[in-house]
């Protein structure tokens, strides 16, 4: 209701004296149009509630829905656990019949048929906290010796490993002799050559890795395999990083911002973390990345076996299948 103007200024005079010009009857009657109307008594509100509060009809409703979510619960339960099941009997029978025996020549003899490896293959491990103490390190550090000798045996050259948490890079040397003893018990006596480092950090190499690149009688050189450790502050800090590194740059006038470009983004990122991998296989049973490096899987294959559980190497063949049947368009 719109706004009287007479009583407007008749009630703001009444204030500026001390409300003496009005009675109280008159300024209630003024403002009563204006009110929103009174709340209803107790006996009107119980005549006005027609519905009971509990009744038949909601207790039926309720039943019913009940029964609905019931059903789709218990449809969907028997869907995930039939899939679960198809997944592991199919894993374990392809497990049996590719299987390394930790020997190279099985290993070599599985990919021998495919049509293109990957020259950098990167895996995503998962550092398990079981609550018993060094139990999850050694079991990942047990990983990363089979991953890598699986790759040596296969022939990729370059490994790249994305553990969340990076306390591979606070076991640099440890990491490094385990992934040796296990390329010797594949390998025997004359195993690759391993160096292992990681970003901002010096690479340790075998001591007899460095005798074998020495080599100058012109002969075919041995496998060499490069293994890389990466963890998530090598993923989105160094964007940041690499940010703030260029916009000072360029306030200083060392870089106009014509010369930031994809290629030296991409230039500045190979040289500080790593490049592109060709192919990201992951072991577990959905695909999450938990903060892998966002730039240089632009491009990459992401290979994983749903509702897996466990580093397998038939996950591991299965994406080197998968790689070597992709169709690379670029983005196209």
């Amino acid at each position: 209701m719109p706004l009287n103007p007479k009583e407007v200024q008749a009630y703001r005079r009444d204030e500026m004296f001390g409300h003496q010009l009005l009675t109280p009857e008159e300024r209630i009657k003024m403002l009563k149009p204006y009110l929103p109307p009174p709340p209803p008594k107790p006996s009107q509100r119980a005549s006005l509630e027609t519905k009971p509060r509990f009744g038949l009809r909601r207790f039926l409703r309720n039943q019913l829905h009940l029964l609905v979510f019931t059903i789709i619960h218990t449809i969907f339960s028997l869907y995930i656990k039939t899939r679960q099941a198809i997944h592991a009997i199919s894993n374990r029978i392809y497990s049996v019949l590719h299987y390394h025996h930790h020997t190279p020549e099985y290993i070599e003899r599985d990919v021998k048929g495919l049509g293109r490896l990957p020259k950098h293959l990167s895996v995503i491990l998962t550092l398990e906290d079981d609550g018993r103490g060094g139990a999850a390190l050694e079991r990942l550090v047990n990983e990363v010796s089979d991953v890598a000798a699986w790759c040596a045996s296969a022939g990729i050259p370059q490994l790249s490993i994305y553990e969340k948490s990076g306390i591979l890079k606070g076991y640099l040397d440890e990491t490094h002799r385990a992934v040796s003893q296990k390329l010797a018990a594949y390998f025997g006596p004359k195993p690759p050559a391993l160096s292992m480092g990681a970003p901002h950090l010096p690479a340790i190499e075998s001591a007899f890795a460095s005798t074998r690149a020495g080599r100058a009688d012109g002969g075919k050189d041995a496998k060499h395999l490069s293994v890389l450790l990466l963890s998530a502050e090598d993923g989105r800090d160094s964007l940041v990083d690499l940010t703030k590194t260029l916009a000072e740059m360029s306030q200083r006038s060392k870089l106009g911002s014509a010369d930031v470009k994809m290629e030296l983004i991409d230039a500045e990122l190979s040289e500080s973390v790593m490049g592109e991998p060709d192919l990201l296989v992951l072991f577990g049973p959905h695909i999450e990345l938990a903060g892998y490096p966002p730039w240089q899987i632009r491009l990459t294959e992401i290979f994983h076996v749903q509702d897996n559980q466990g580093v397998g190497y038939q996950v591991f063949y299965r994406g080197l299948q998968k790689y070597a049947q992709a169709q690379m368009r670029m983005g196209r």
